[in-house]
């Protein structure tokens, strides 16, 4: 009887589930057969896209890449130095941030997975390819940006020999520089409207100040220099009836000339040295394998700590190497404009027992330390103060203290585990076969 009734019940239920099912859908659908939403439907309609968009996925694509710690760092990295080349383009900014991560991730998830399974009992040779990996998708991602930057470049050579004759035409800067900026397909267009801008308001000066702050390079900042002295000024005439601003102008392009066939020579001689910097790390095992293979005695080099030691060393080595490498070939593009309205460093310092210990470190008002390291600073052009570098200096040399200690218990295990692990040798040196 139970059973009976628990299925009475349950069927009662489901019927009458099934009745506010159908009686919801008949109010829905008298809803929208309504005027009003036939209105808004038709309003809408093409509006919309029925099939997969790259466009749409891109931009979610970015807003979950900044919610994940690891790769926000990296994102928002890229996204510095891309809304300088594309100057309050937020759409574009995410969609090229989003493209290129997309690229590094299609790179990197299967490498990582490839070199886990494959490096799992050899630690060191797993963290020397997963080093290498970074480093890779670094020098990848950089490129895809610098690419962004040297076709800007190029753009402005054509965009000055499109102003240089407008400028015949009207004789008029703001007006050239205008007629430059109405070709919407170019990344350069949006630097012209920006400078048309600044021509136009009420104040020039001030927003000249504000654009040197965005300009994505140099020539950009001589160019609206230039138009703004000759906008106030007036255009004066050389001494051959040349008009000055046109000179200026080809004095420009010449610079951008000779700064994009640098840019193409640096990357033709750099093209895989930063690759071939990071080669000794990948040799390691093959070098440790056919040595242990030819020469059995060099396996208690190899197993014990001198060998490991050697292969810390050949990584750090390595590491320093891609470091200034990368330092050679960088062609003073687009740089990342540094964090210091809030940094880490800041944080650490309000910190009241961090702060009496950083300020027993830093040098003294008035001392001869302290006047060299200012001065040291203001020289390299810094913009850390003196207690955030102190506090990098420290977070450096703790960094260091924990991973020494790392390679010196590892190092230790395993000359432990190798003498008891090995046998004791019987043979000699150098053994022929006969």
């Amino acid at each position: 009887m139970d059973s009976m009734a628990f299925l009475k019940y349950l069927m009662i239920g489901t019927v009458g589930l099934f009745a506010v099912i159908v009686i919801a859908y008949m109010a829905l659908r008298k809803k929208m057969s309504g005027k009003s939403a036939k209105y808004i439907a038709r309003l809408t309609e093409g509006t919309k896209d029925r099939a997969f968009s790259m466009e749409v996925f891109y931009q979610k694509f970015y807003i979950y890449m900044v919610r994940i710690p690891g790769f926000k760092r990296y994102a928002l990295k890229l996204r510095r130095r891309l809304e300088i080349i594309n100057l309050e383009d937020e759409y574009l900014t995410r969609r090229q941030t989003s493209q290129i991560m997309l690229k590094g991730l299609l790179v990197i998830v299967p490498l990582t997975t490839a070199i886990i399974l494959l490096t799992s009992n050899n630690i060191v040779l797993m963290v020397a390819l997963l080093l290498f990996e970074i480093f890779f998708i670094e020098t990848i991602m950089e490129g895809m940006v610098d690419k962004i930057d040297n076709r800007l470049l190029k753009q402005q050579i054509d965009m000055f020999a499109e102003m240089r004759h407008a400028f015949h035409e009207s004789n008029m800067v703001e007006e050239a520089v205008y007629d430059v900026a109405q070709n919407d397909e170019l990344d350069v267009s949006r630097q012209a409207e920006k400078i048309y801008e600044v021509l136009i308001s009420d104040d020039p000066e001030m927003e000249l100040e504000k654009y040197y702050d965005v300009a994505p390079n140099s020539y950009l900042k001589e160019f609206a220099g230039i138009s703004y002295l000759t906008k106030e000024f007036g255009d004066r005439k050389d001494k051959d009836g040349a008009s000055l601003y046109l000179k200026n102008l080809n004095n420009i392009t010449q610079e951008m000339q000779i700064e994009i066939l640098k840019r193409d020579k640096l990357d033709y001689v750099f093209q895989s040295l930063s690759m071939i910097a990071i080669a000794p790390v990948l040799m390691i095992n093959f070098i440790k394998g056919w040595a242990v293979s030819q020469f059995s005695f060099t396996s208690a080099f190899y197993n014990g700590t001198g060998g490991f030691y050697a292969q810390v060393a050949l990584l750090i080595l390595t590491v320093v190497c891609y470091i200034f490498v990368r330092k050679l070939k960088d062609n003073n593009s687009t740089t990342v404009t540094q964090n210091v309205a809030n940094p880490w460093q800041a944080k650490l310092y309000k910190k009241k027992w961090i702060k009496k210990f950083v300020d027993f470190f830093i040098p003294k008002d008035g001392t001869k330390e302290y006047r060299i390291v200012t001065r040291l600073m203001k020289e390299s052009a810094s913009k850390l103060k003196l207690e955030w570098f102190y506090i990098n200096k420290m977070a450096i040399t703790v960094v260091g203290f924990v991973l020494g200690l790392i390679v010196f218990v590892i190092a230790h295990k395993m000359e432990i585990n190798y003498i008891y692990t090995n046998p004791t040798t019987d043979f000699d040196l150098m053994r022929y076969n006969v």
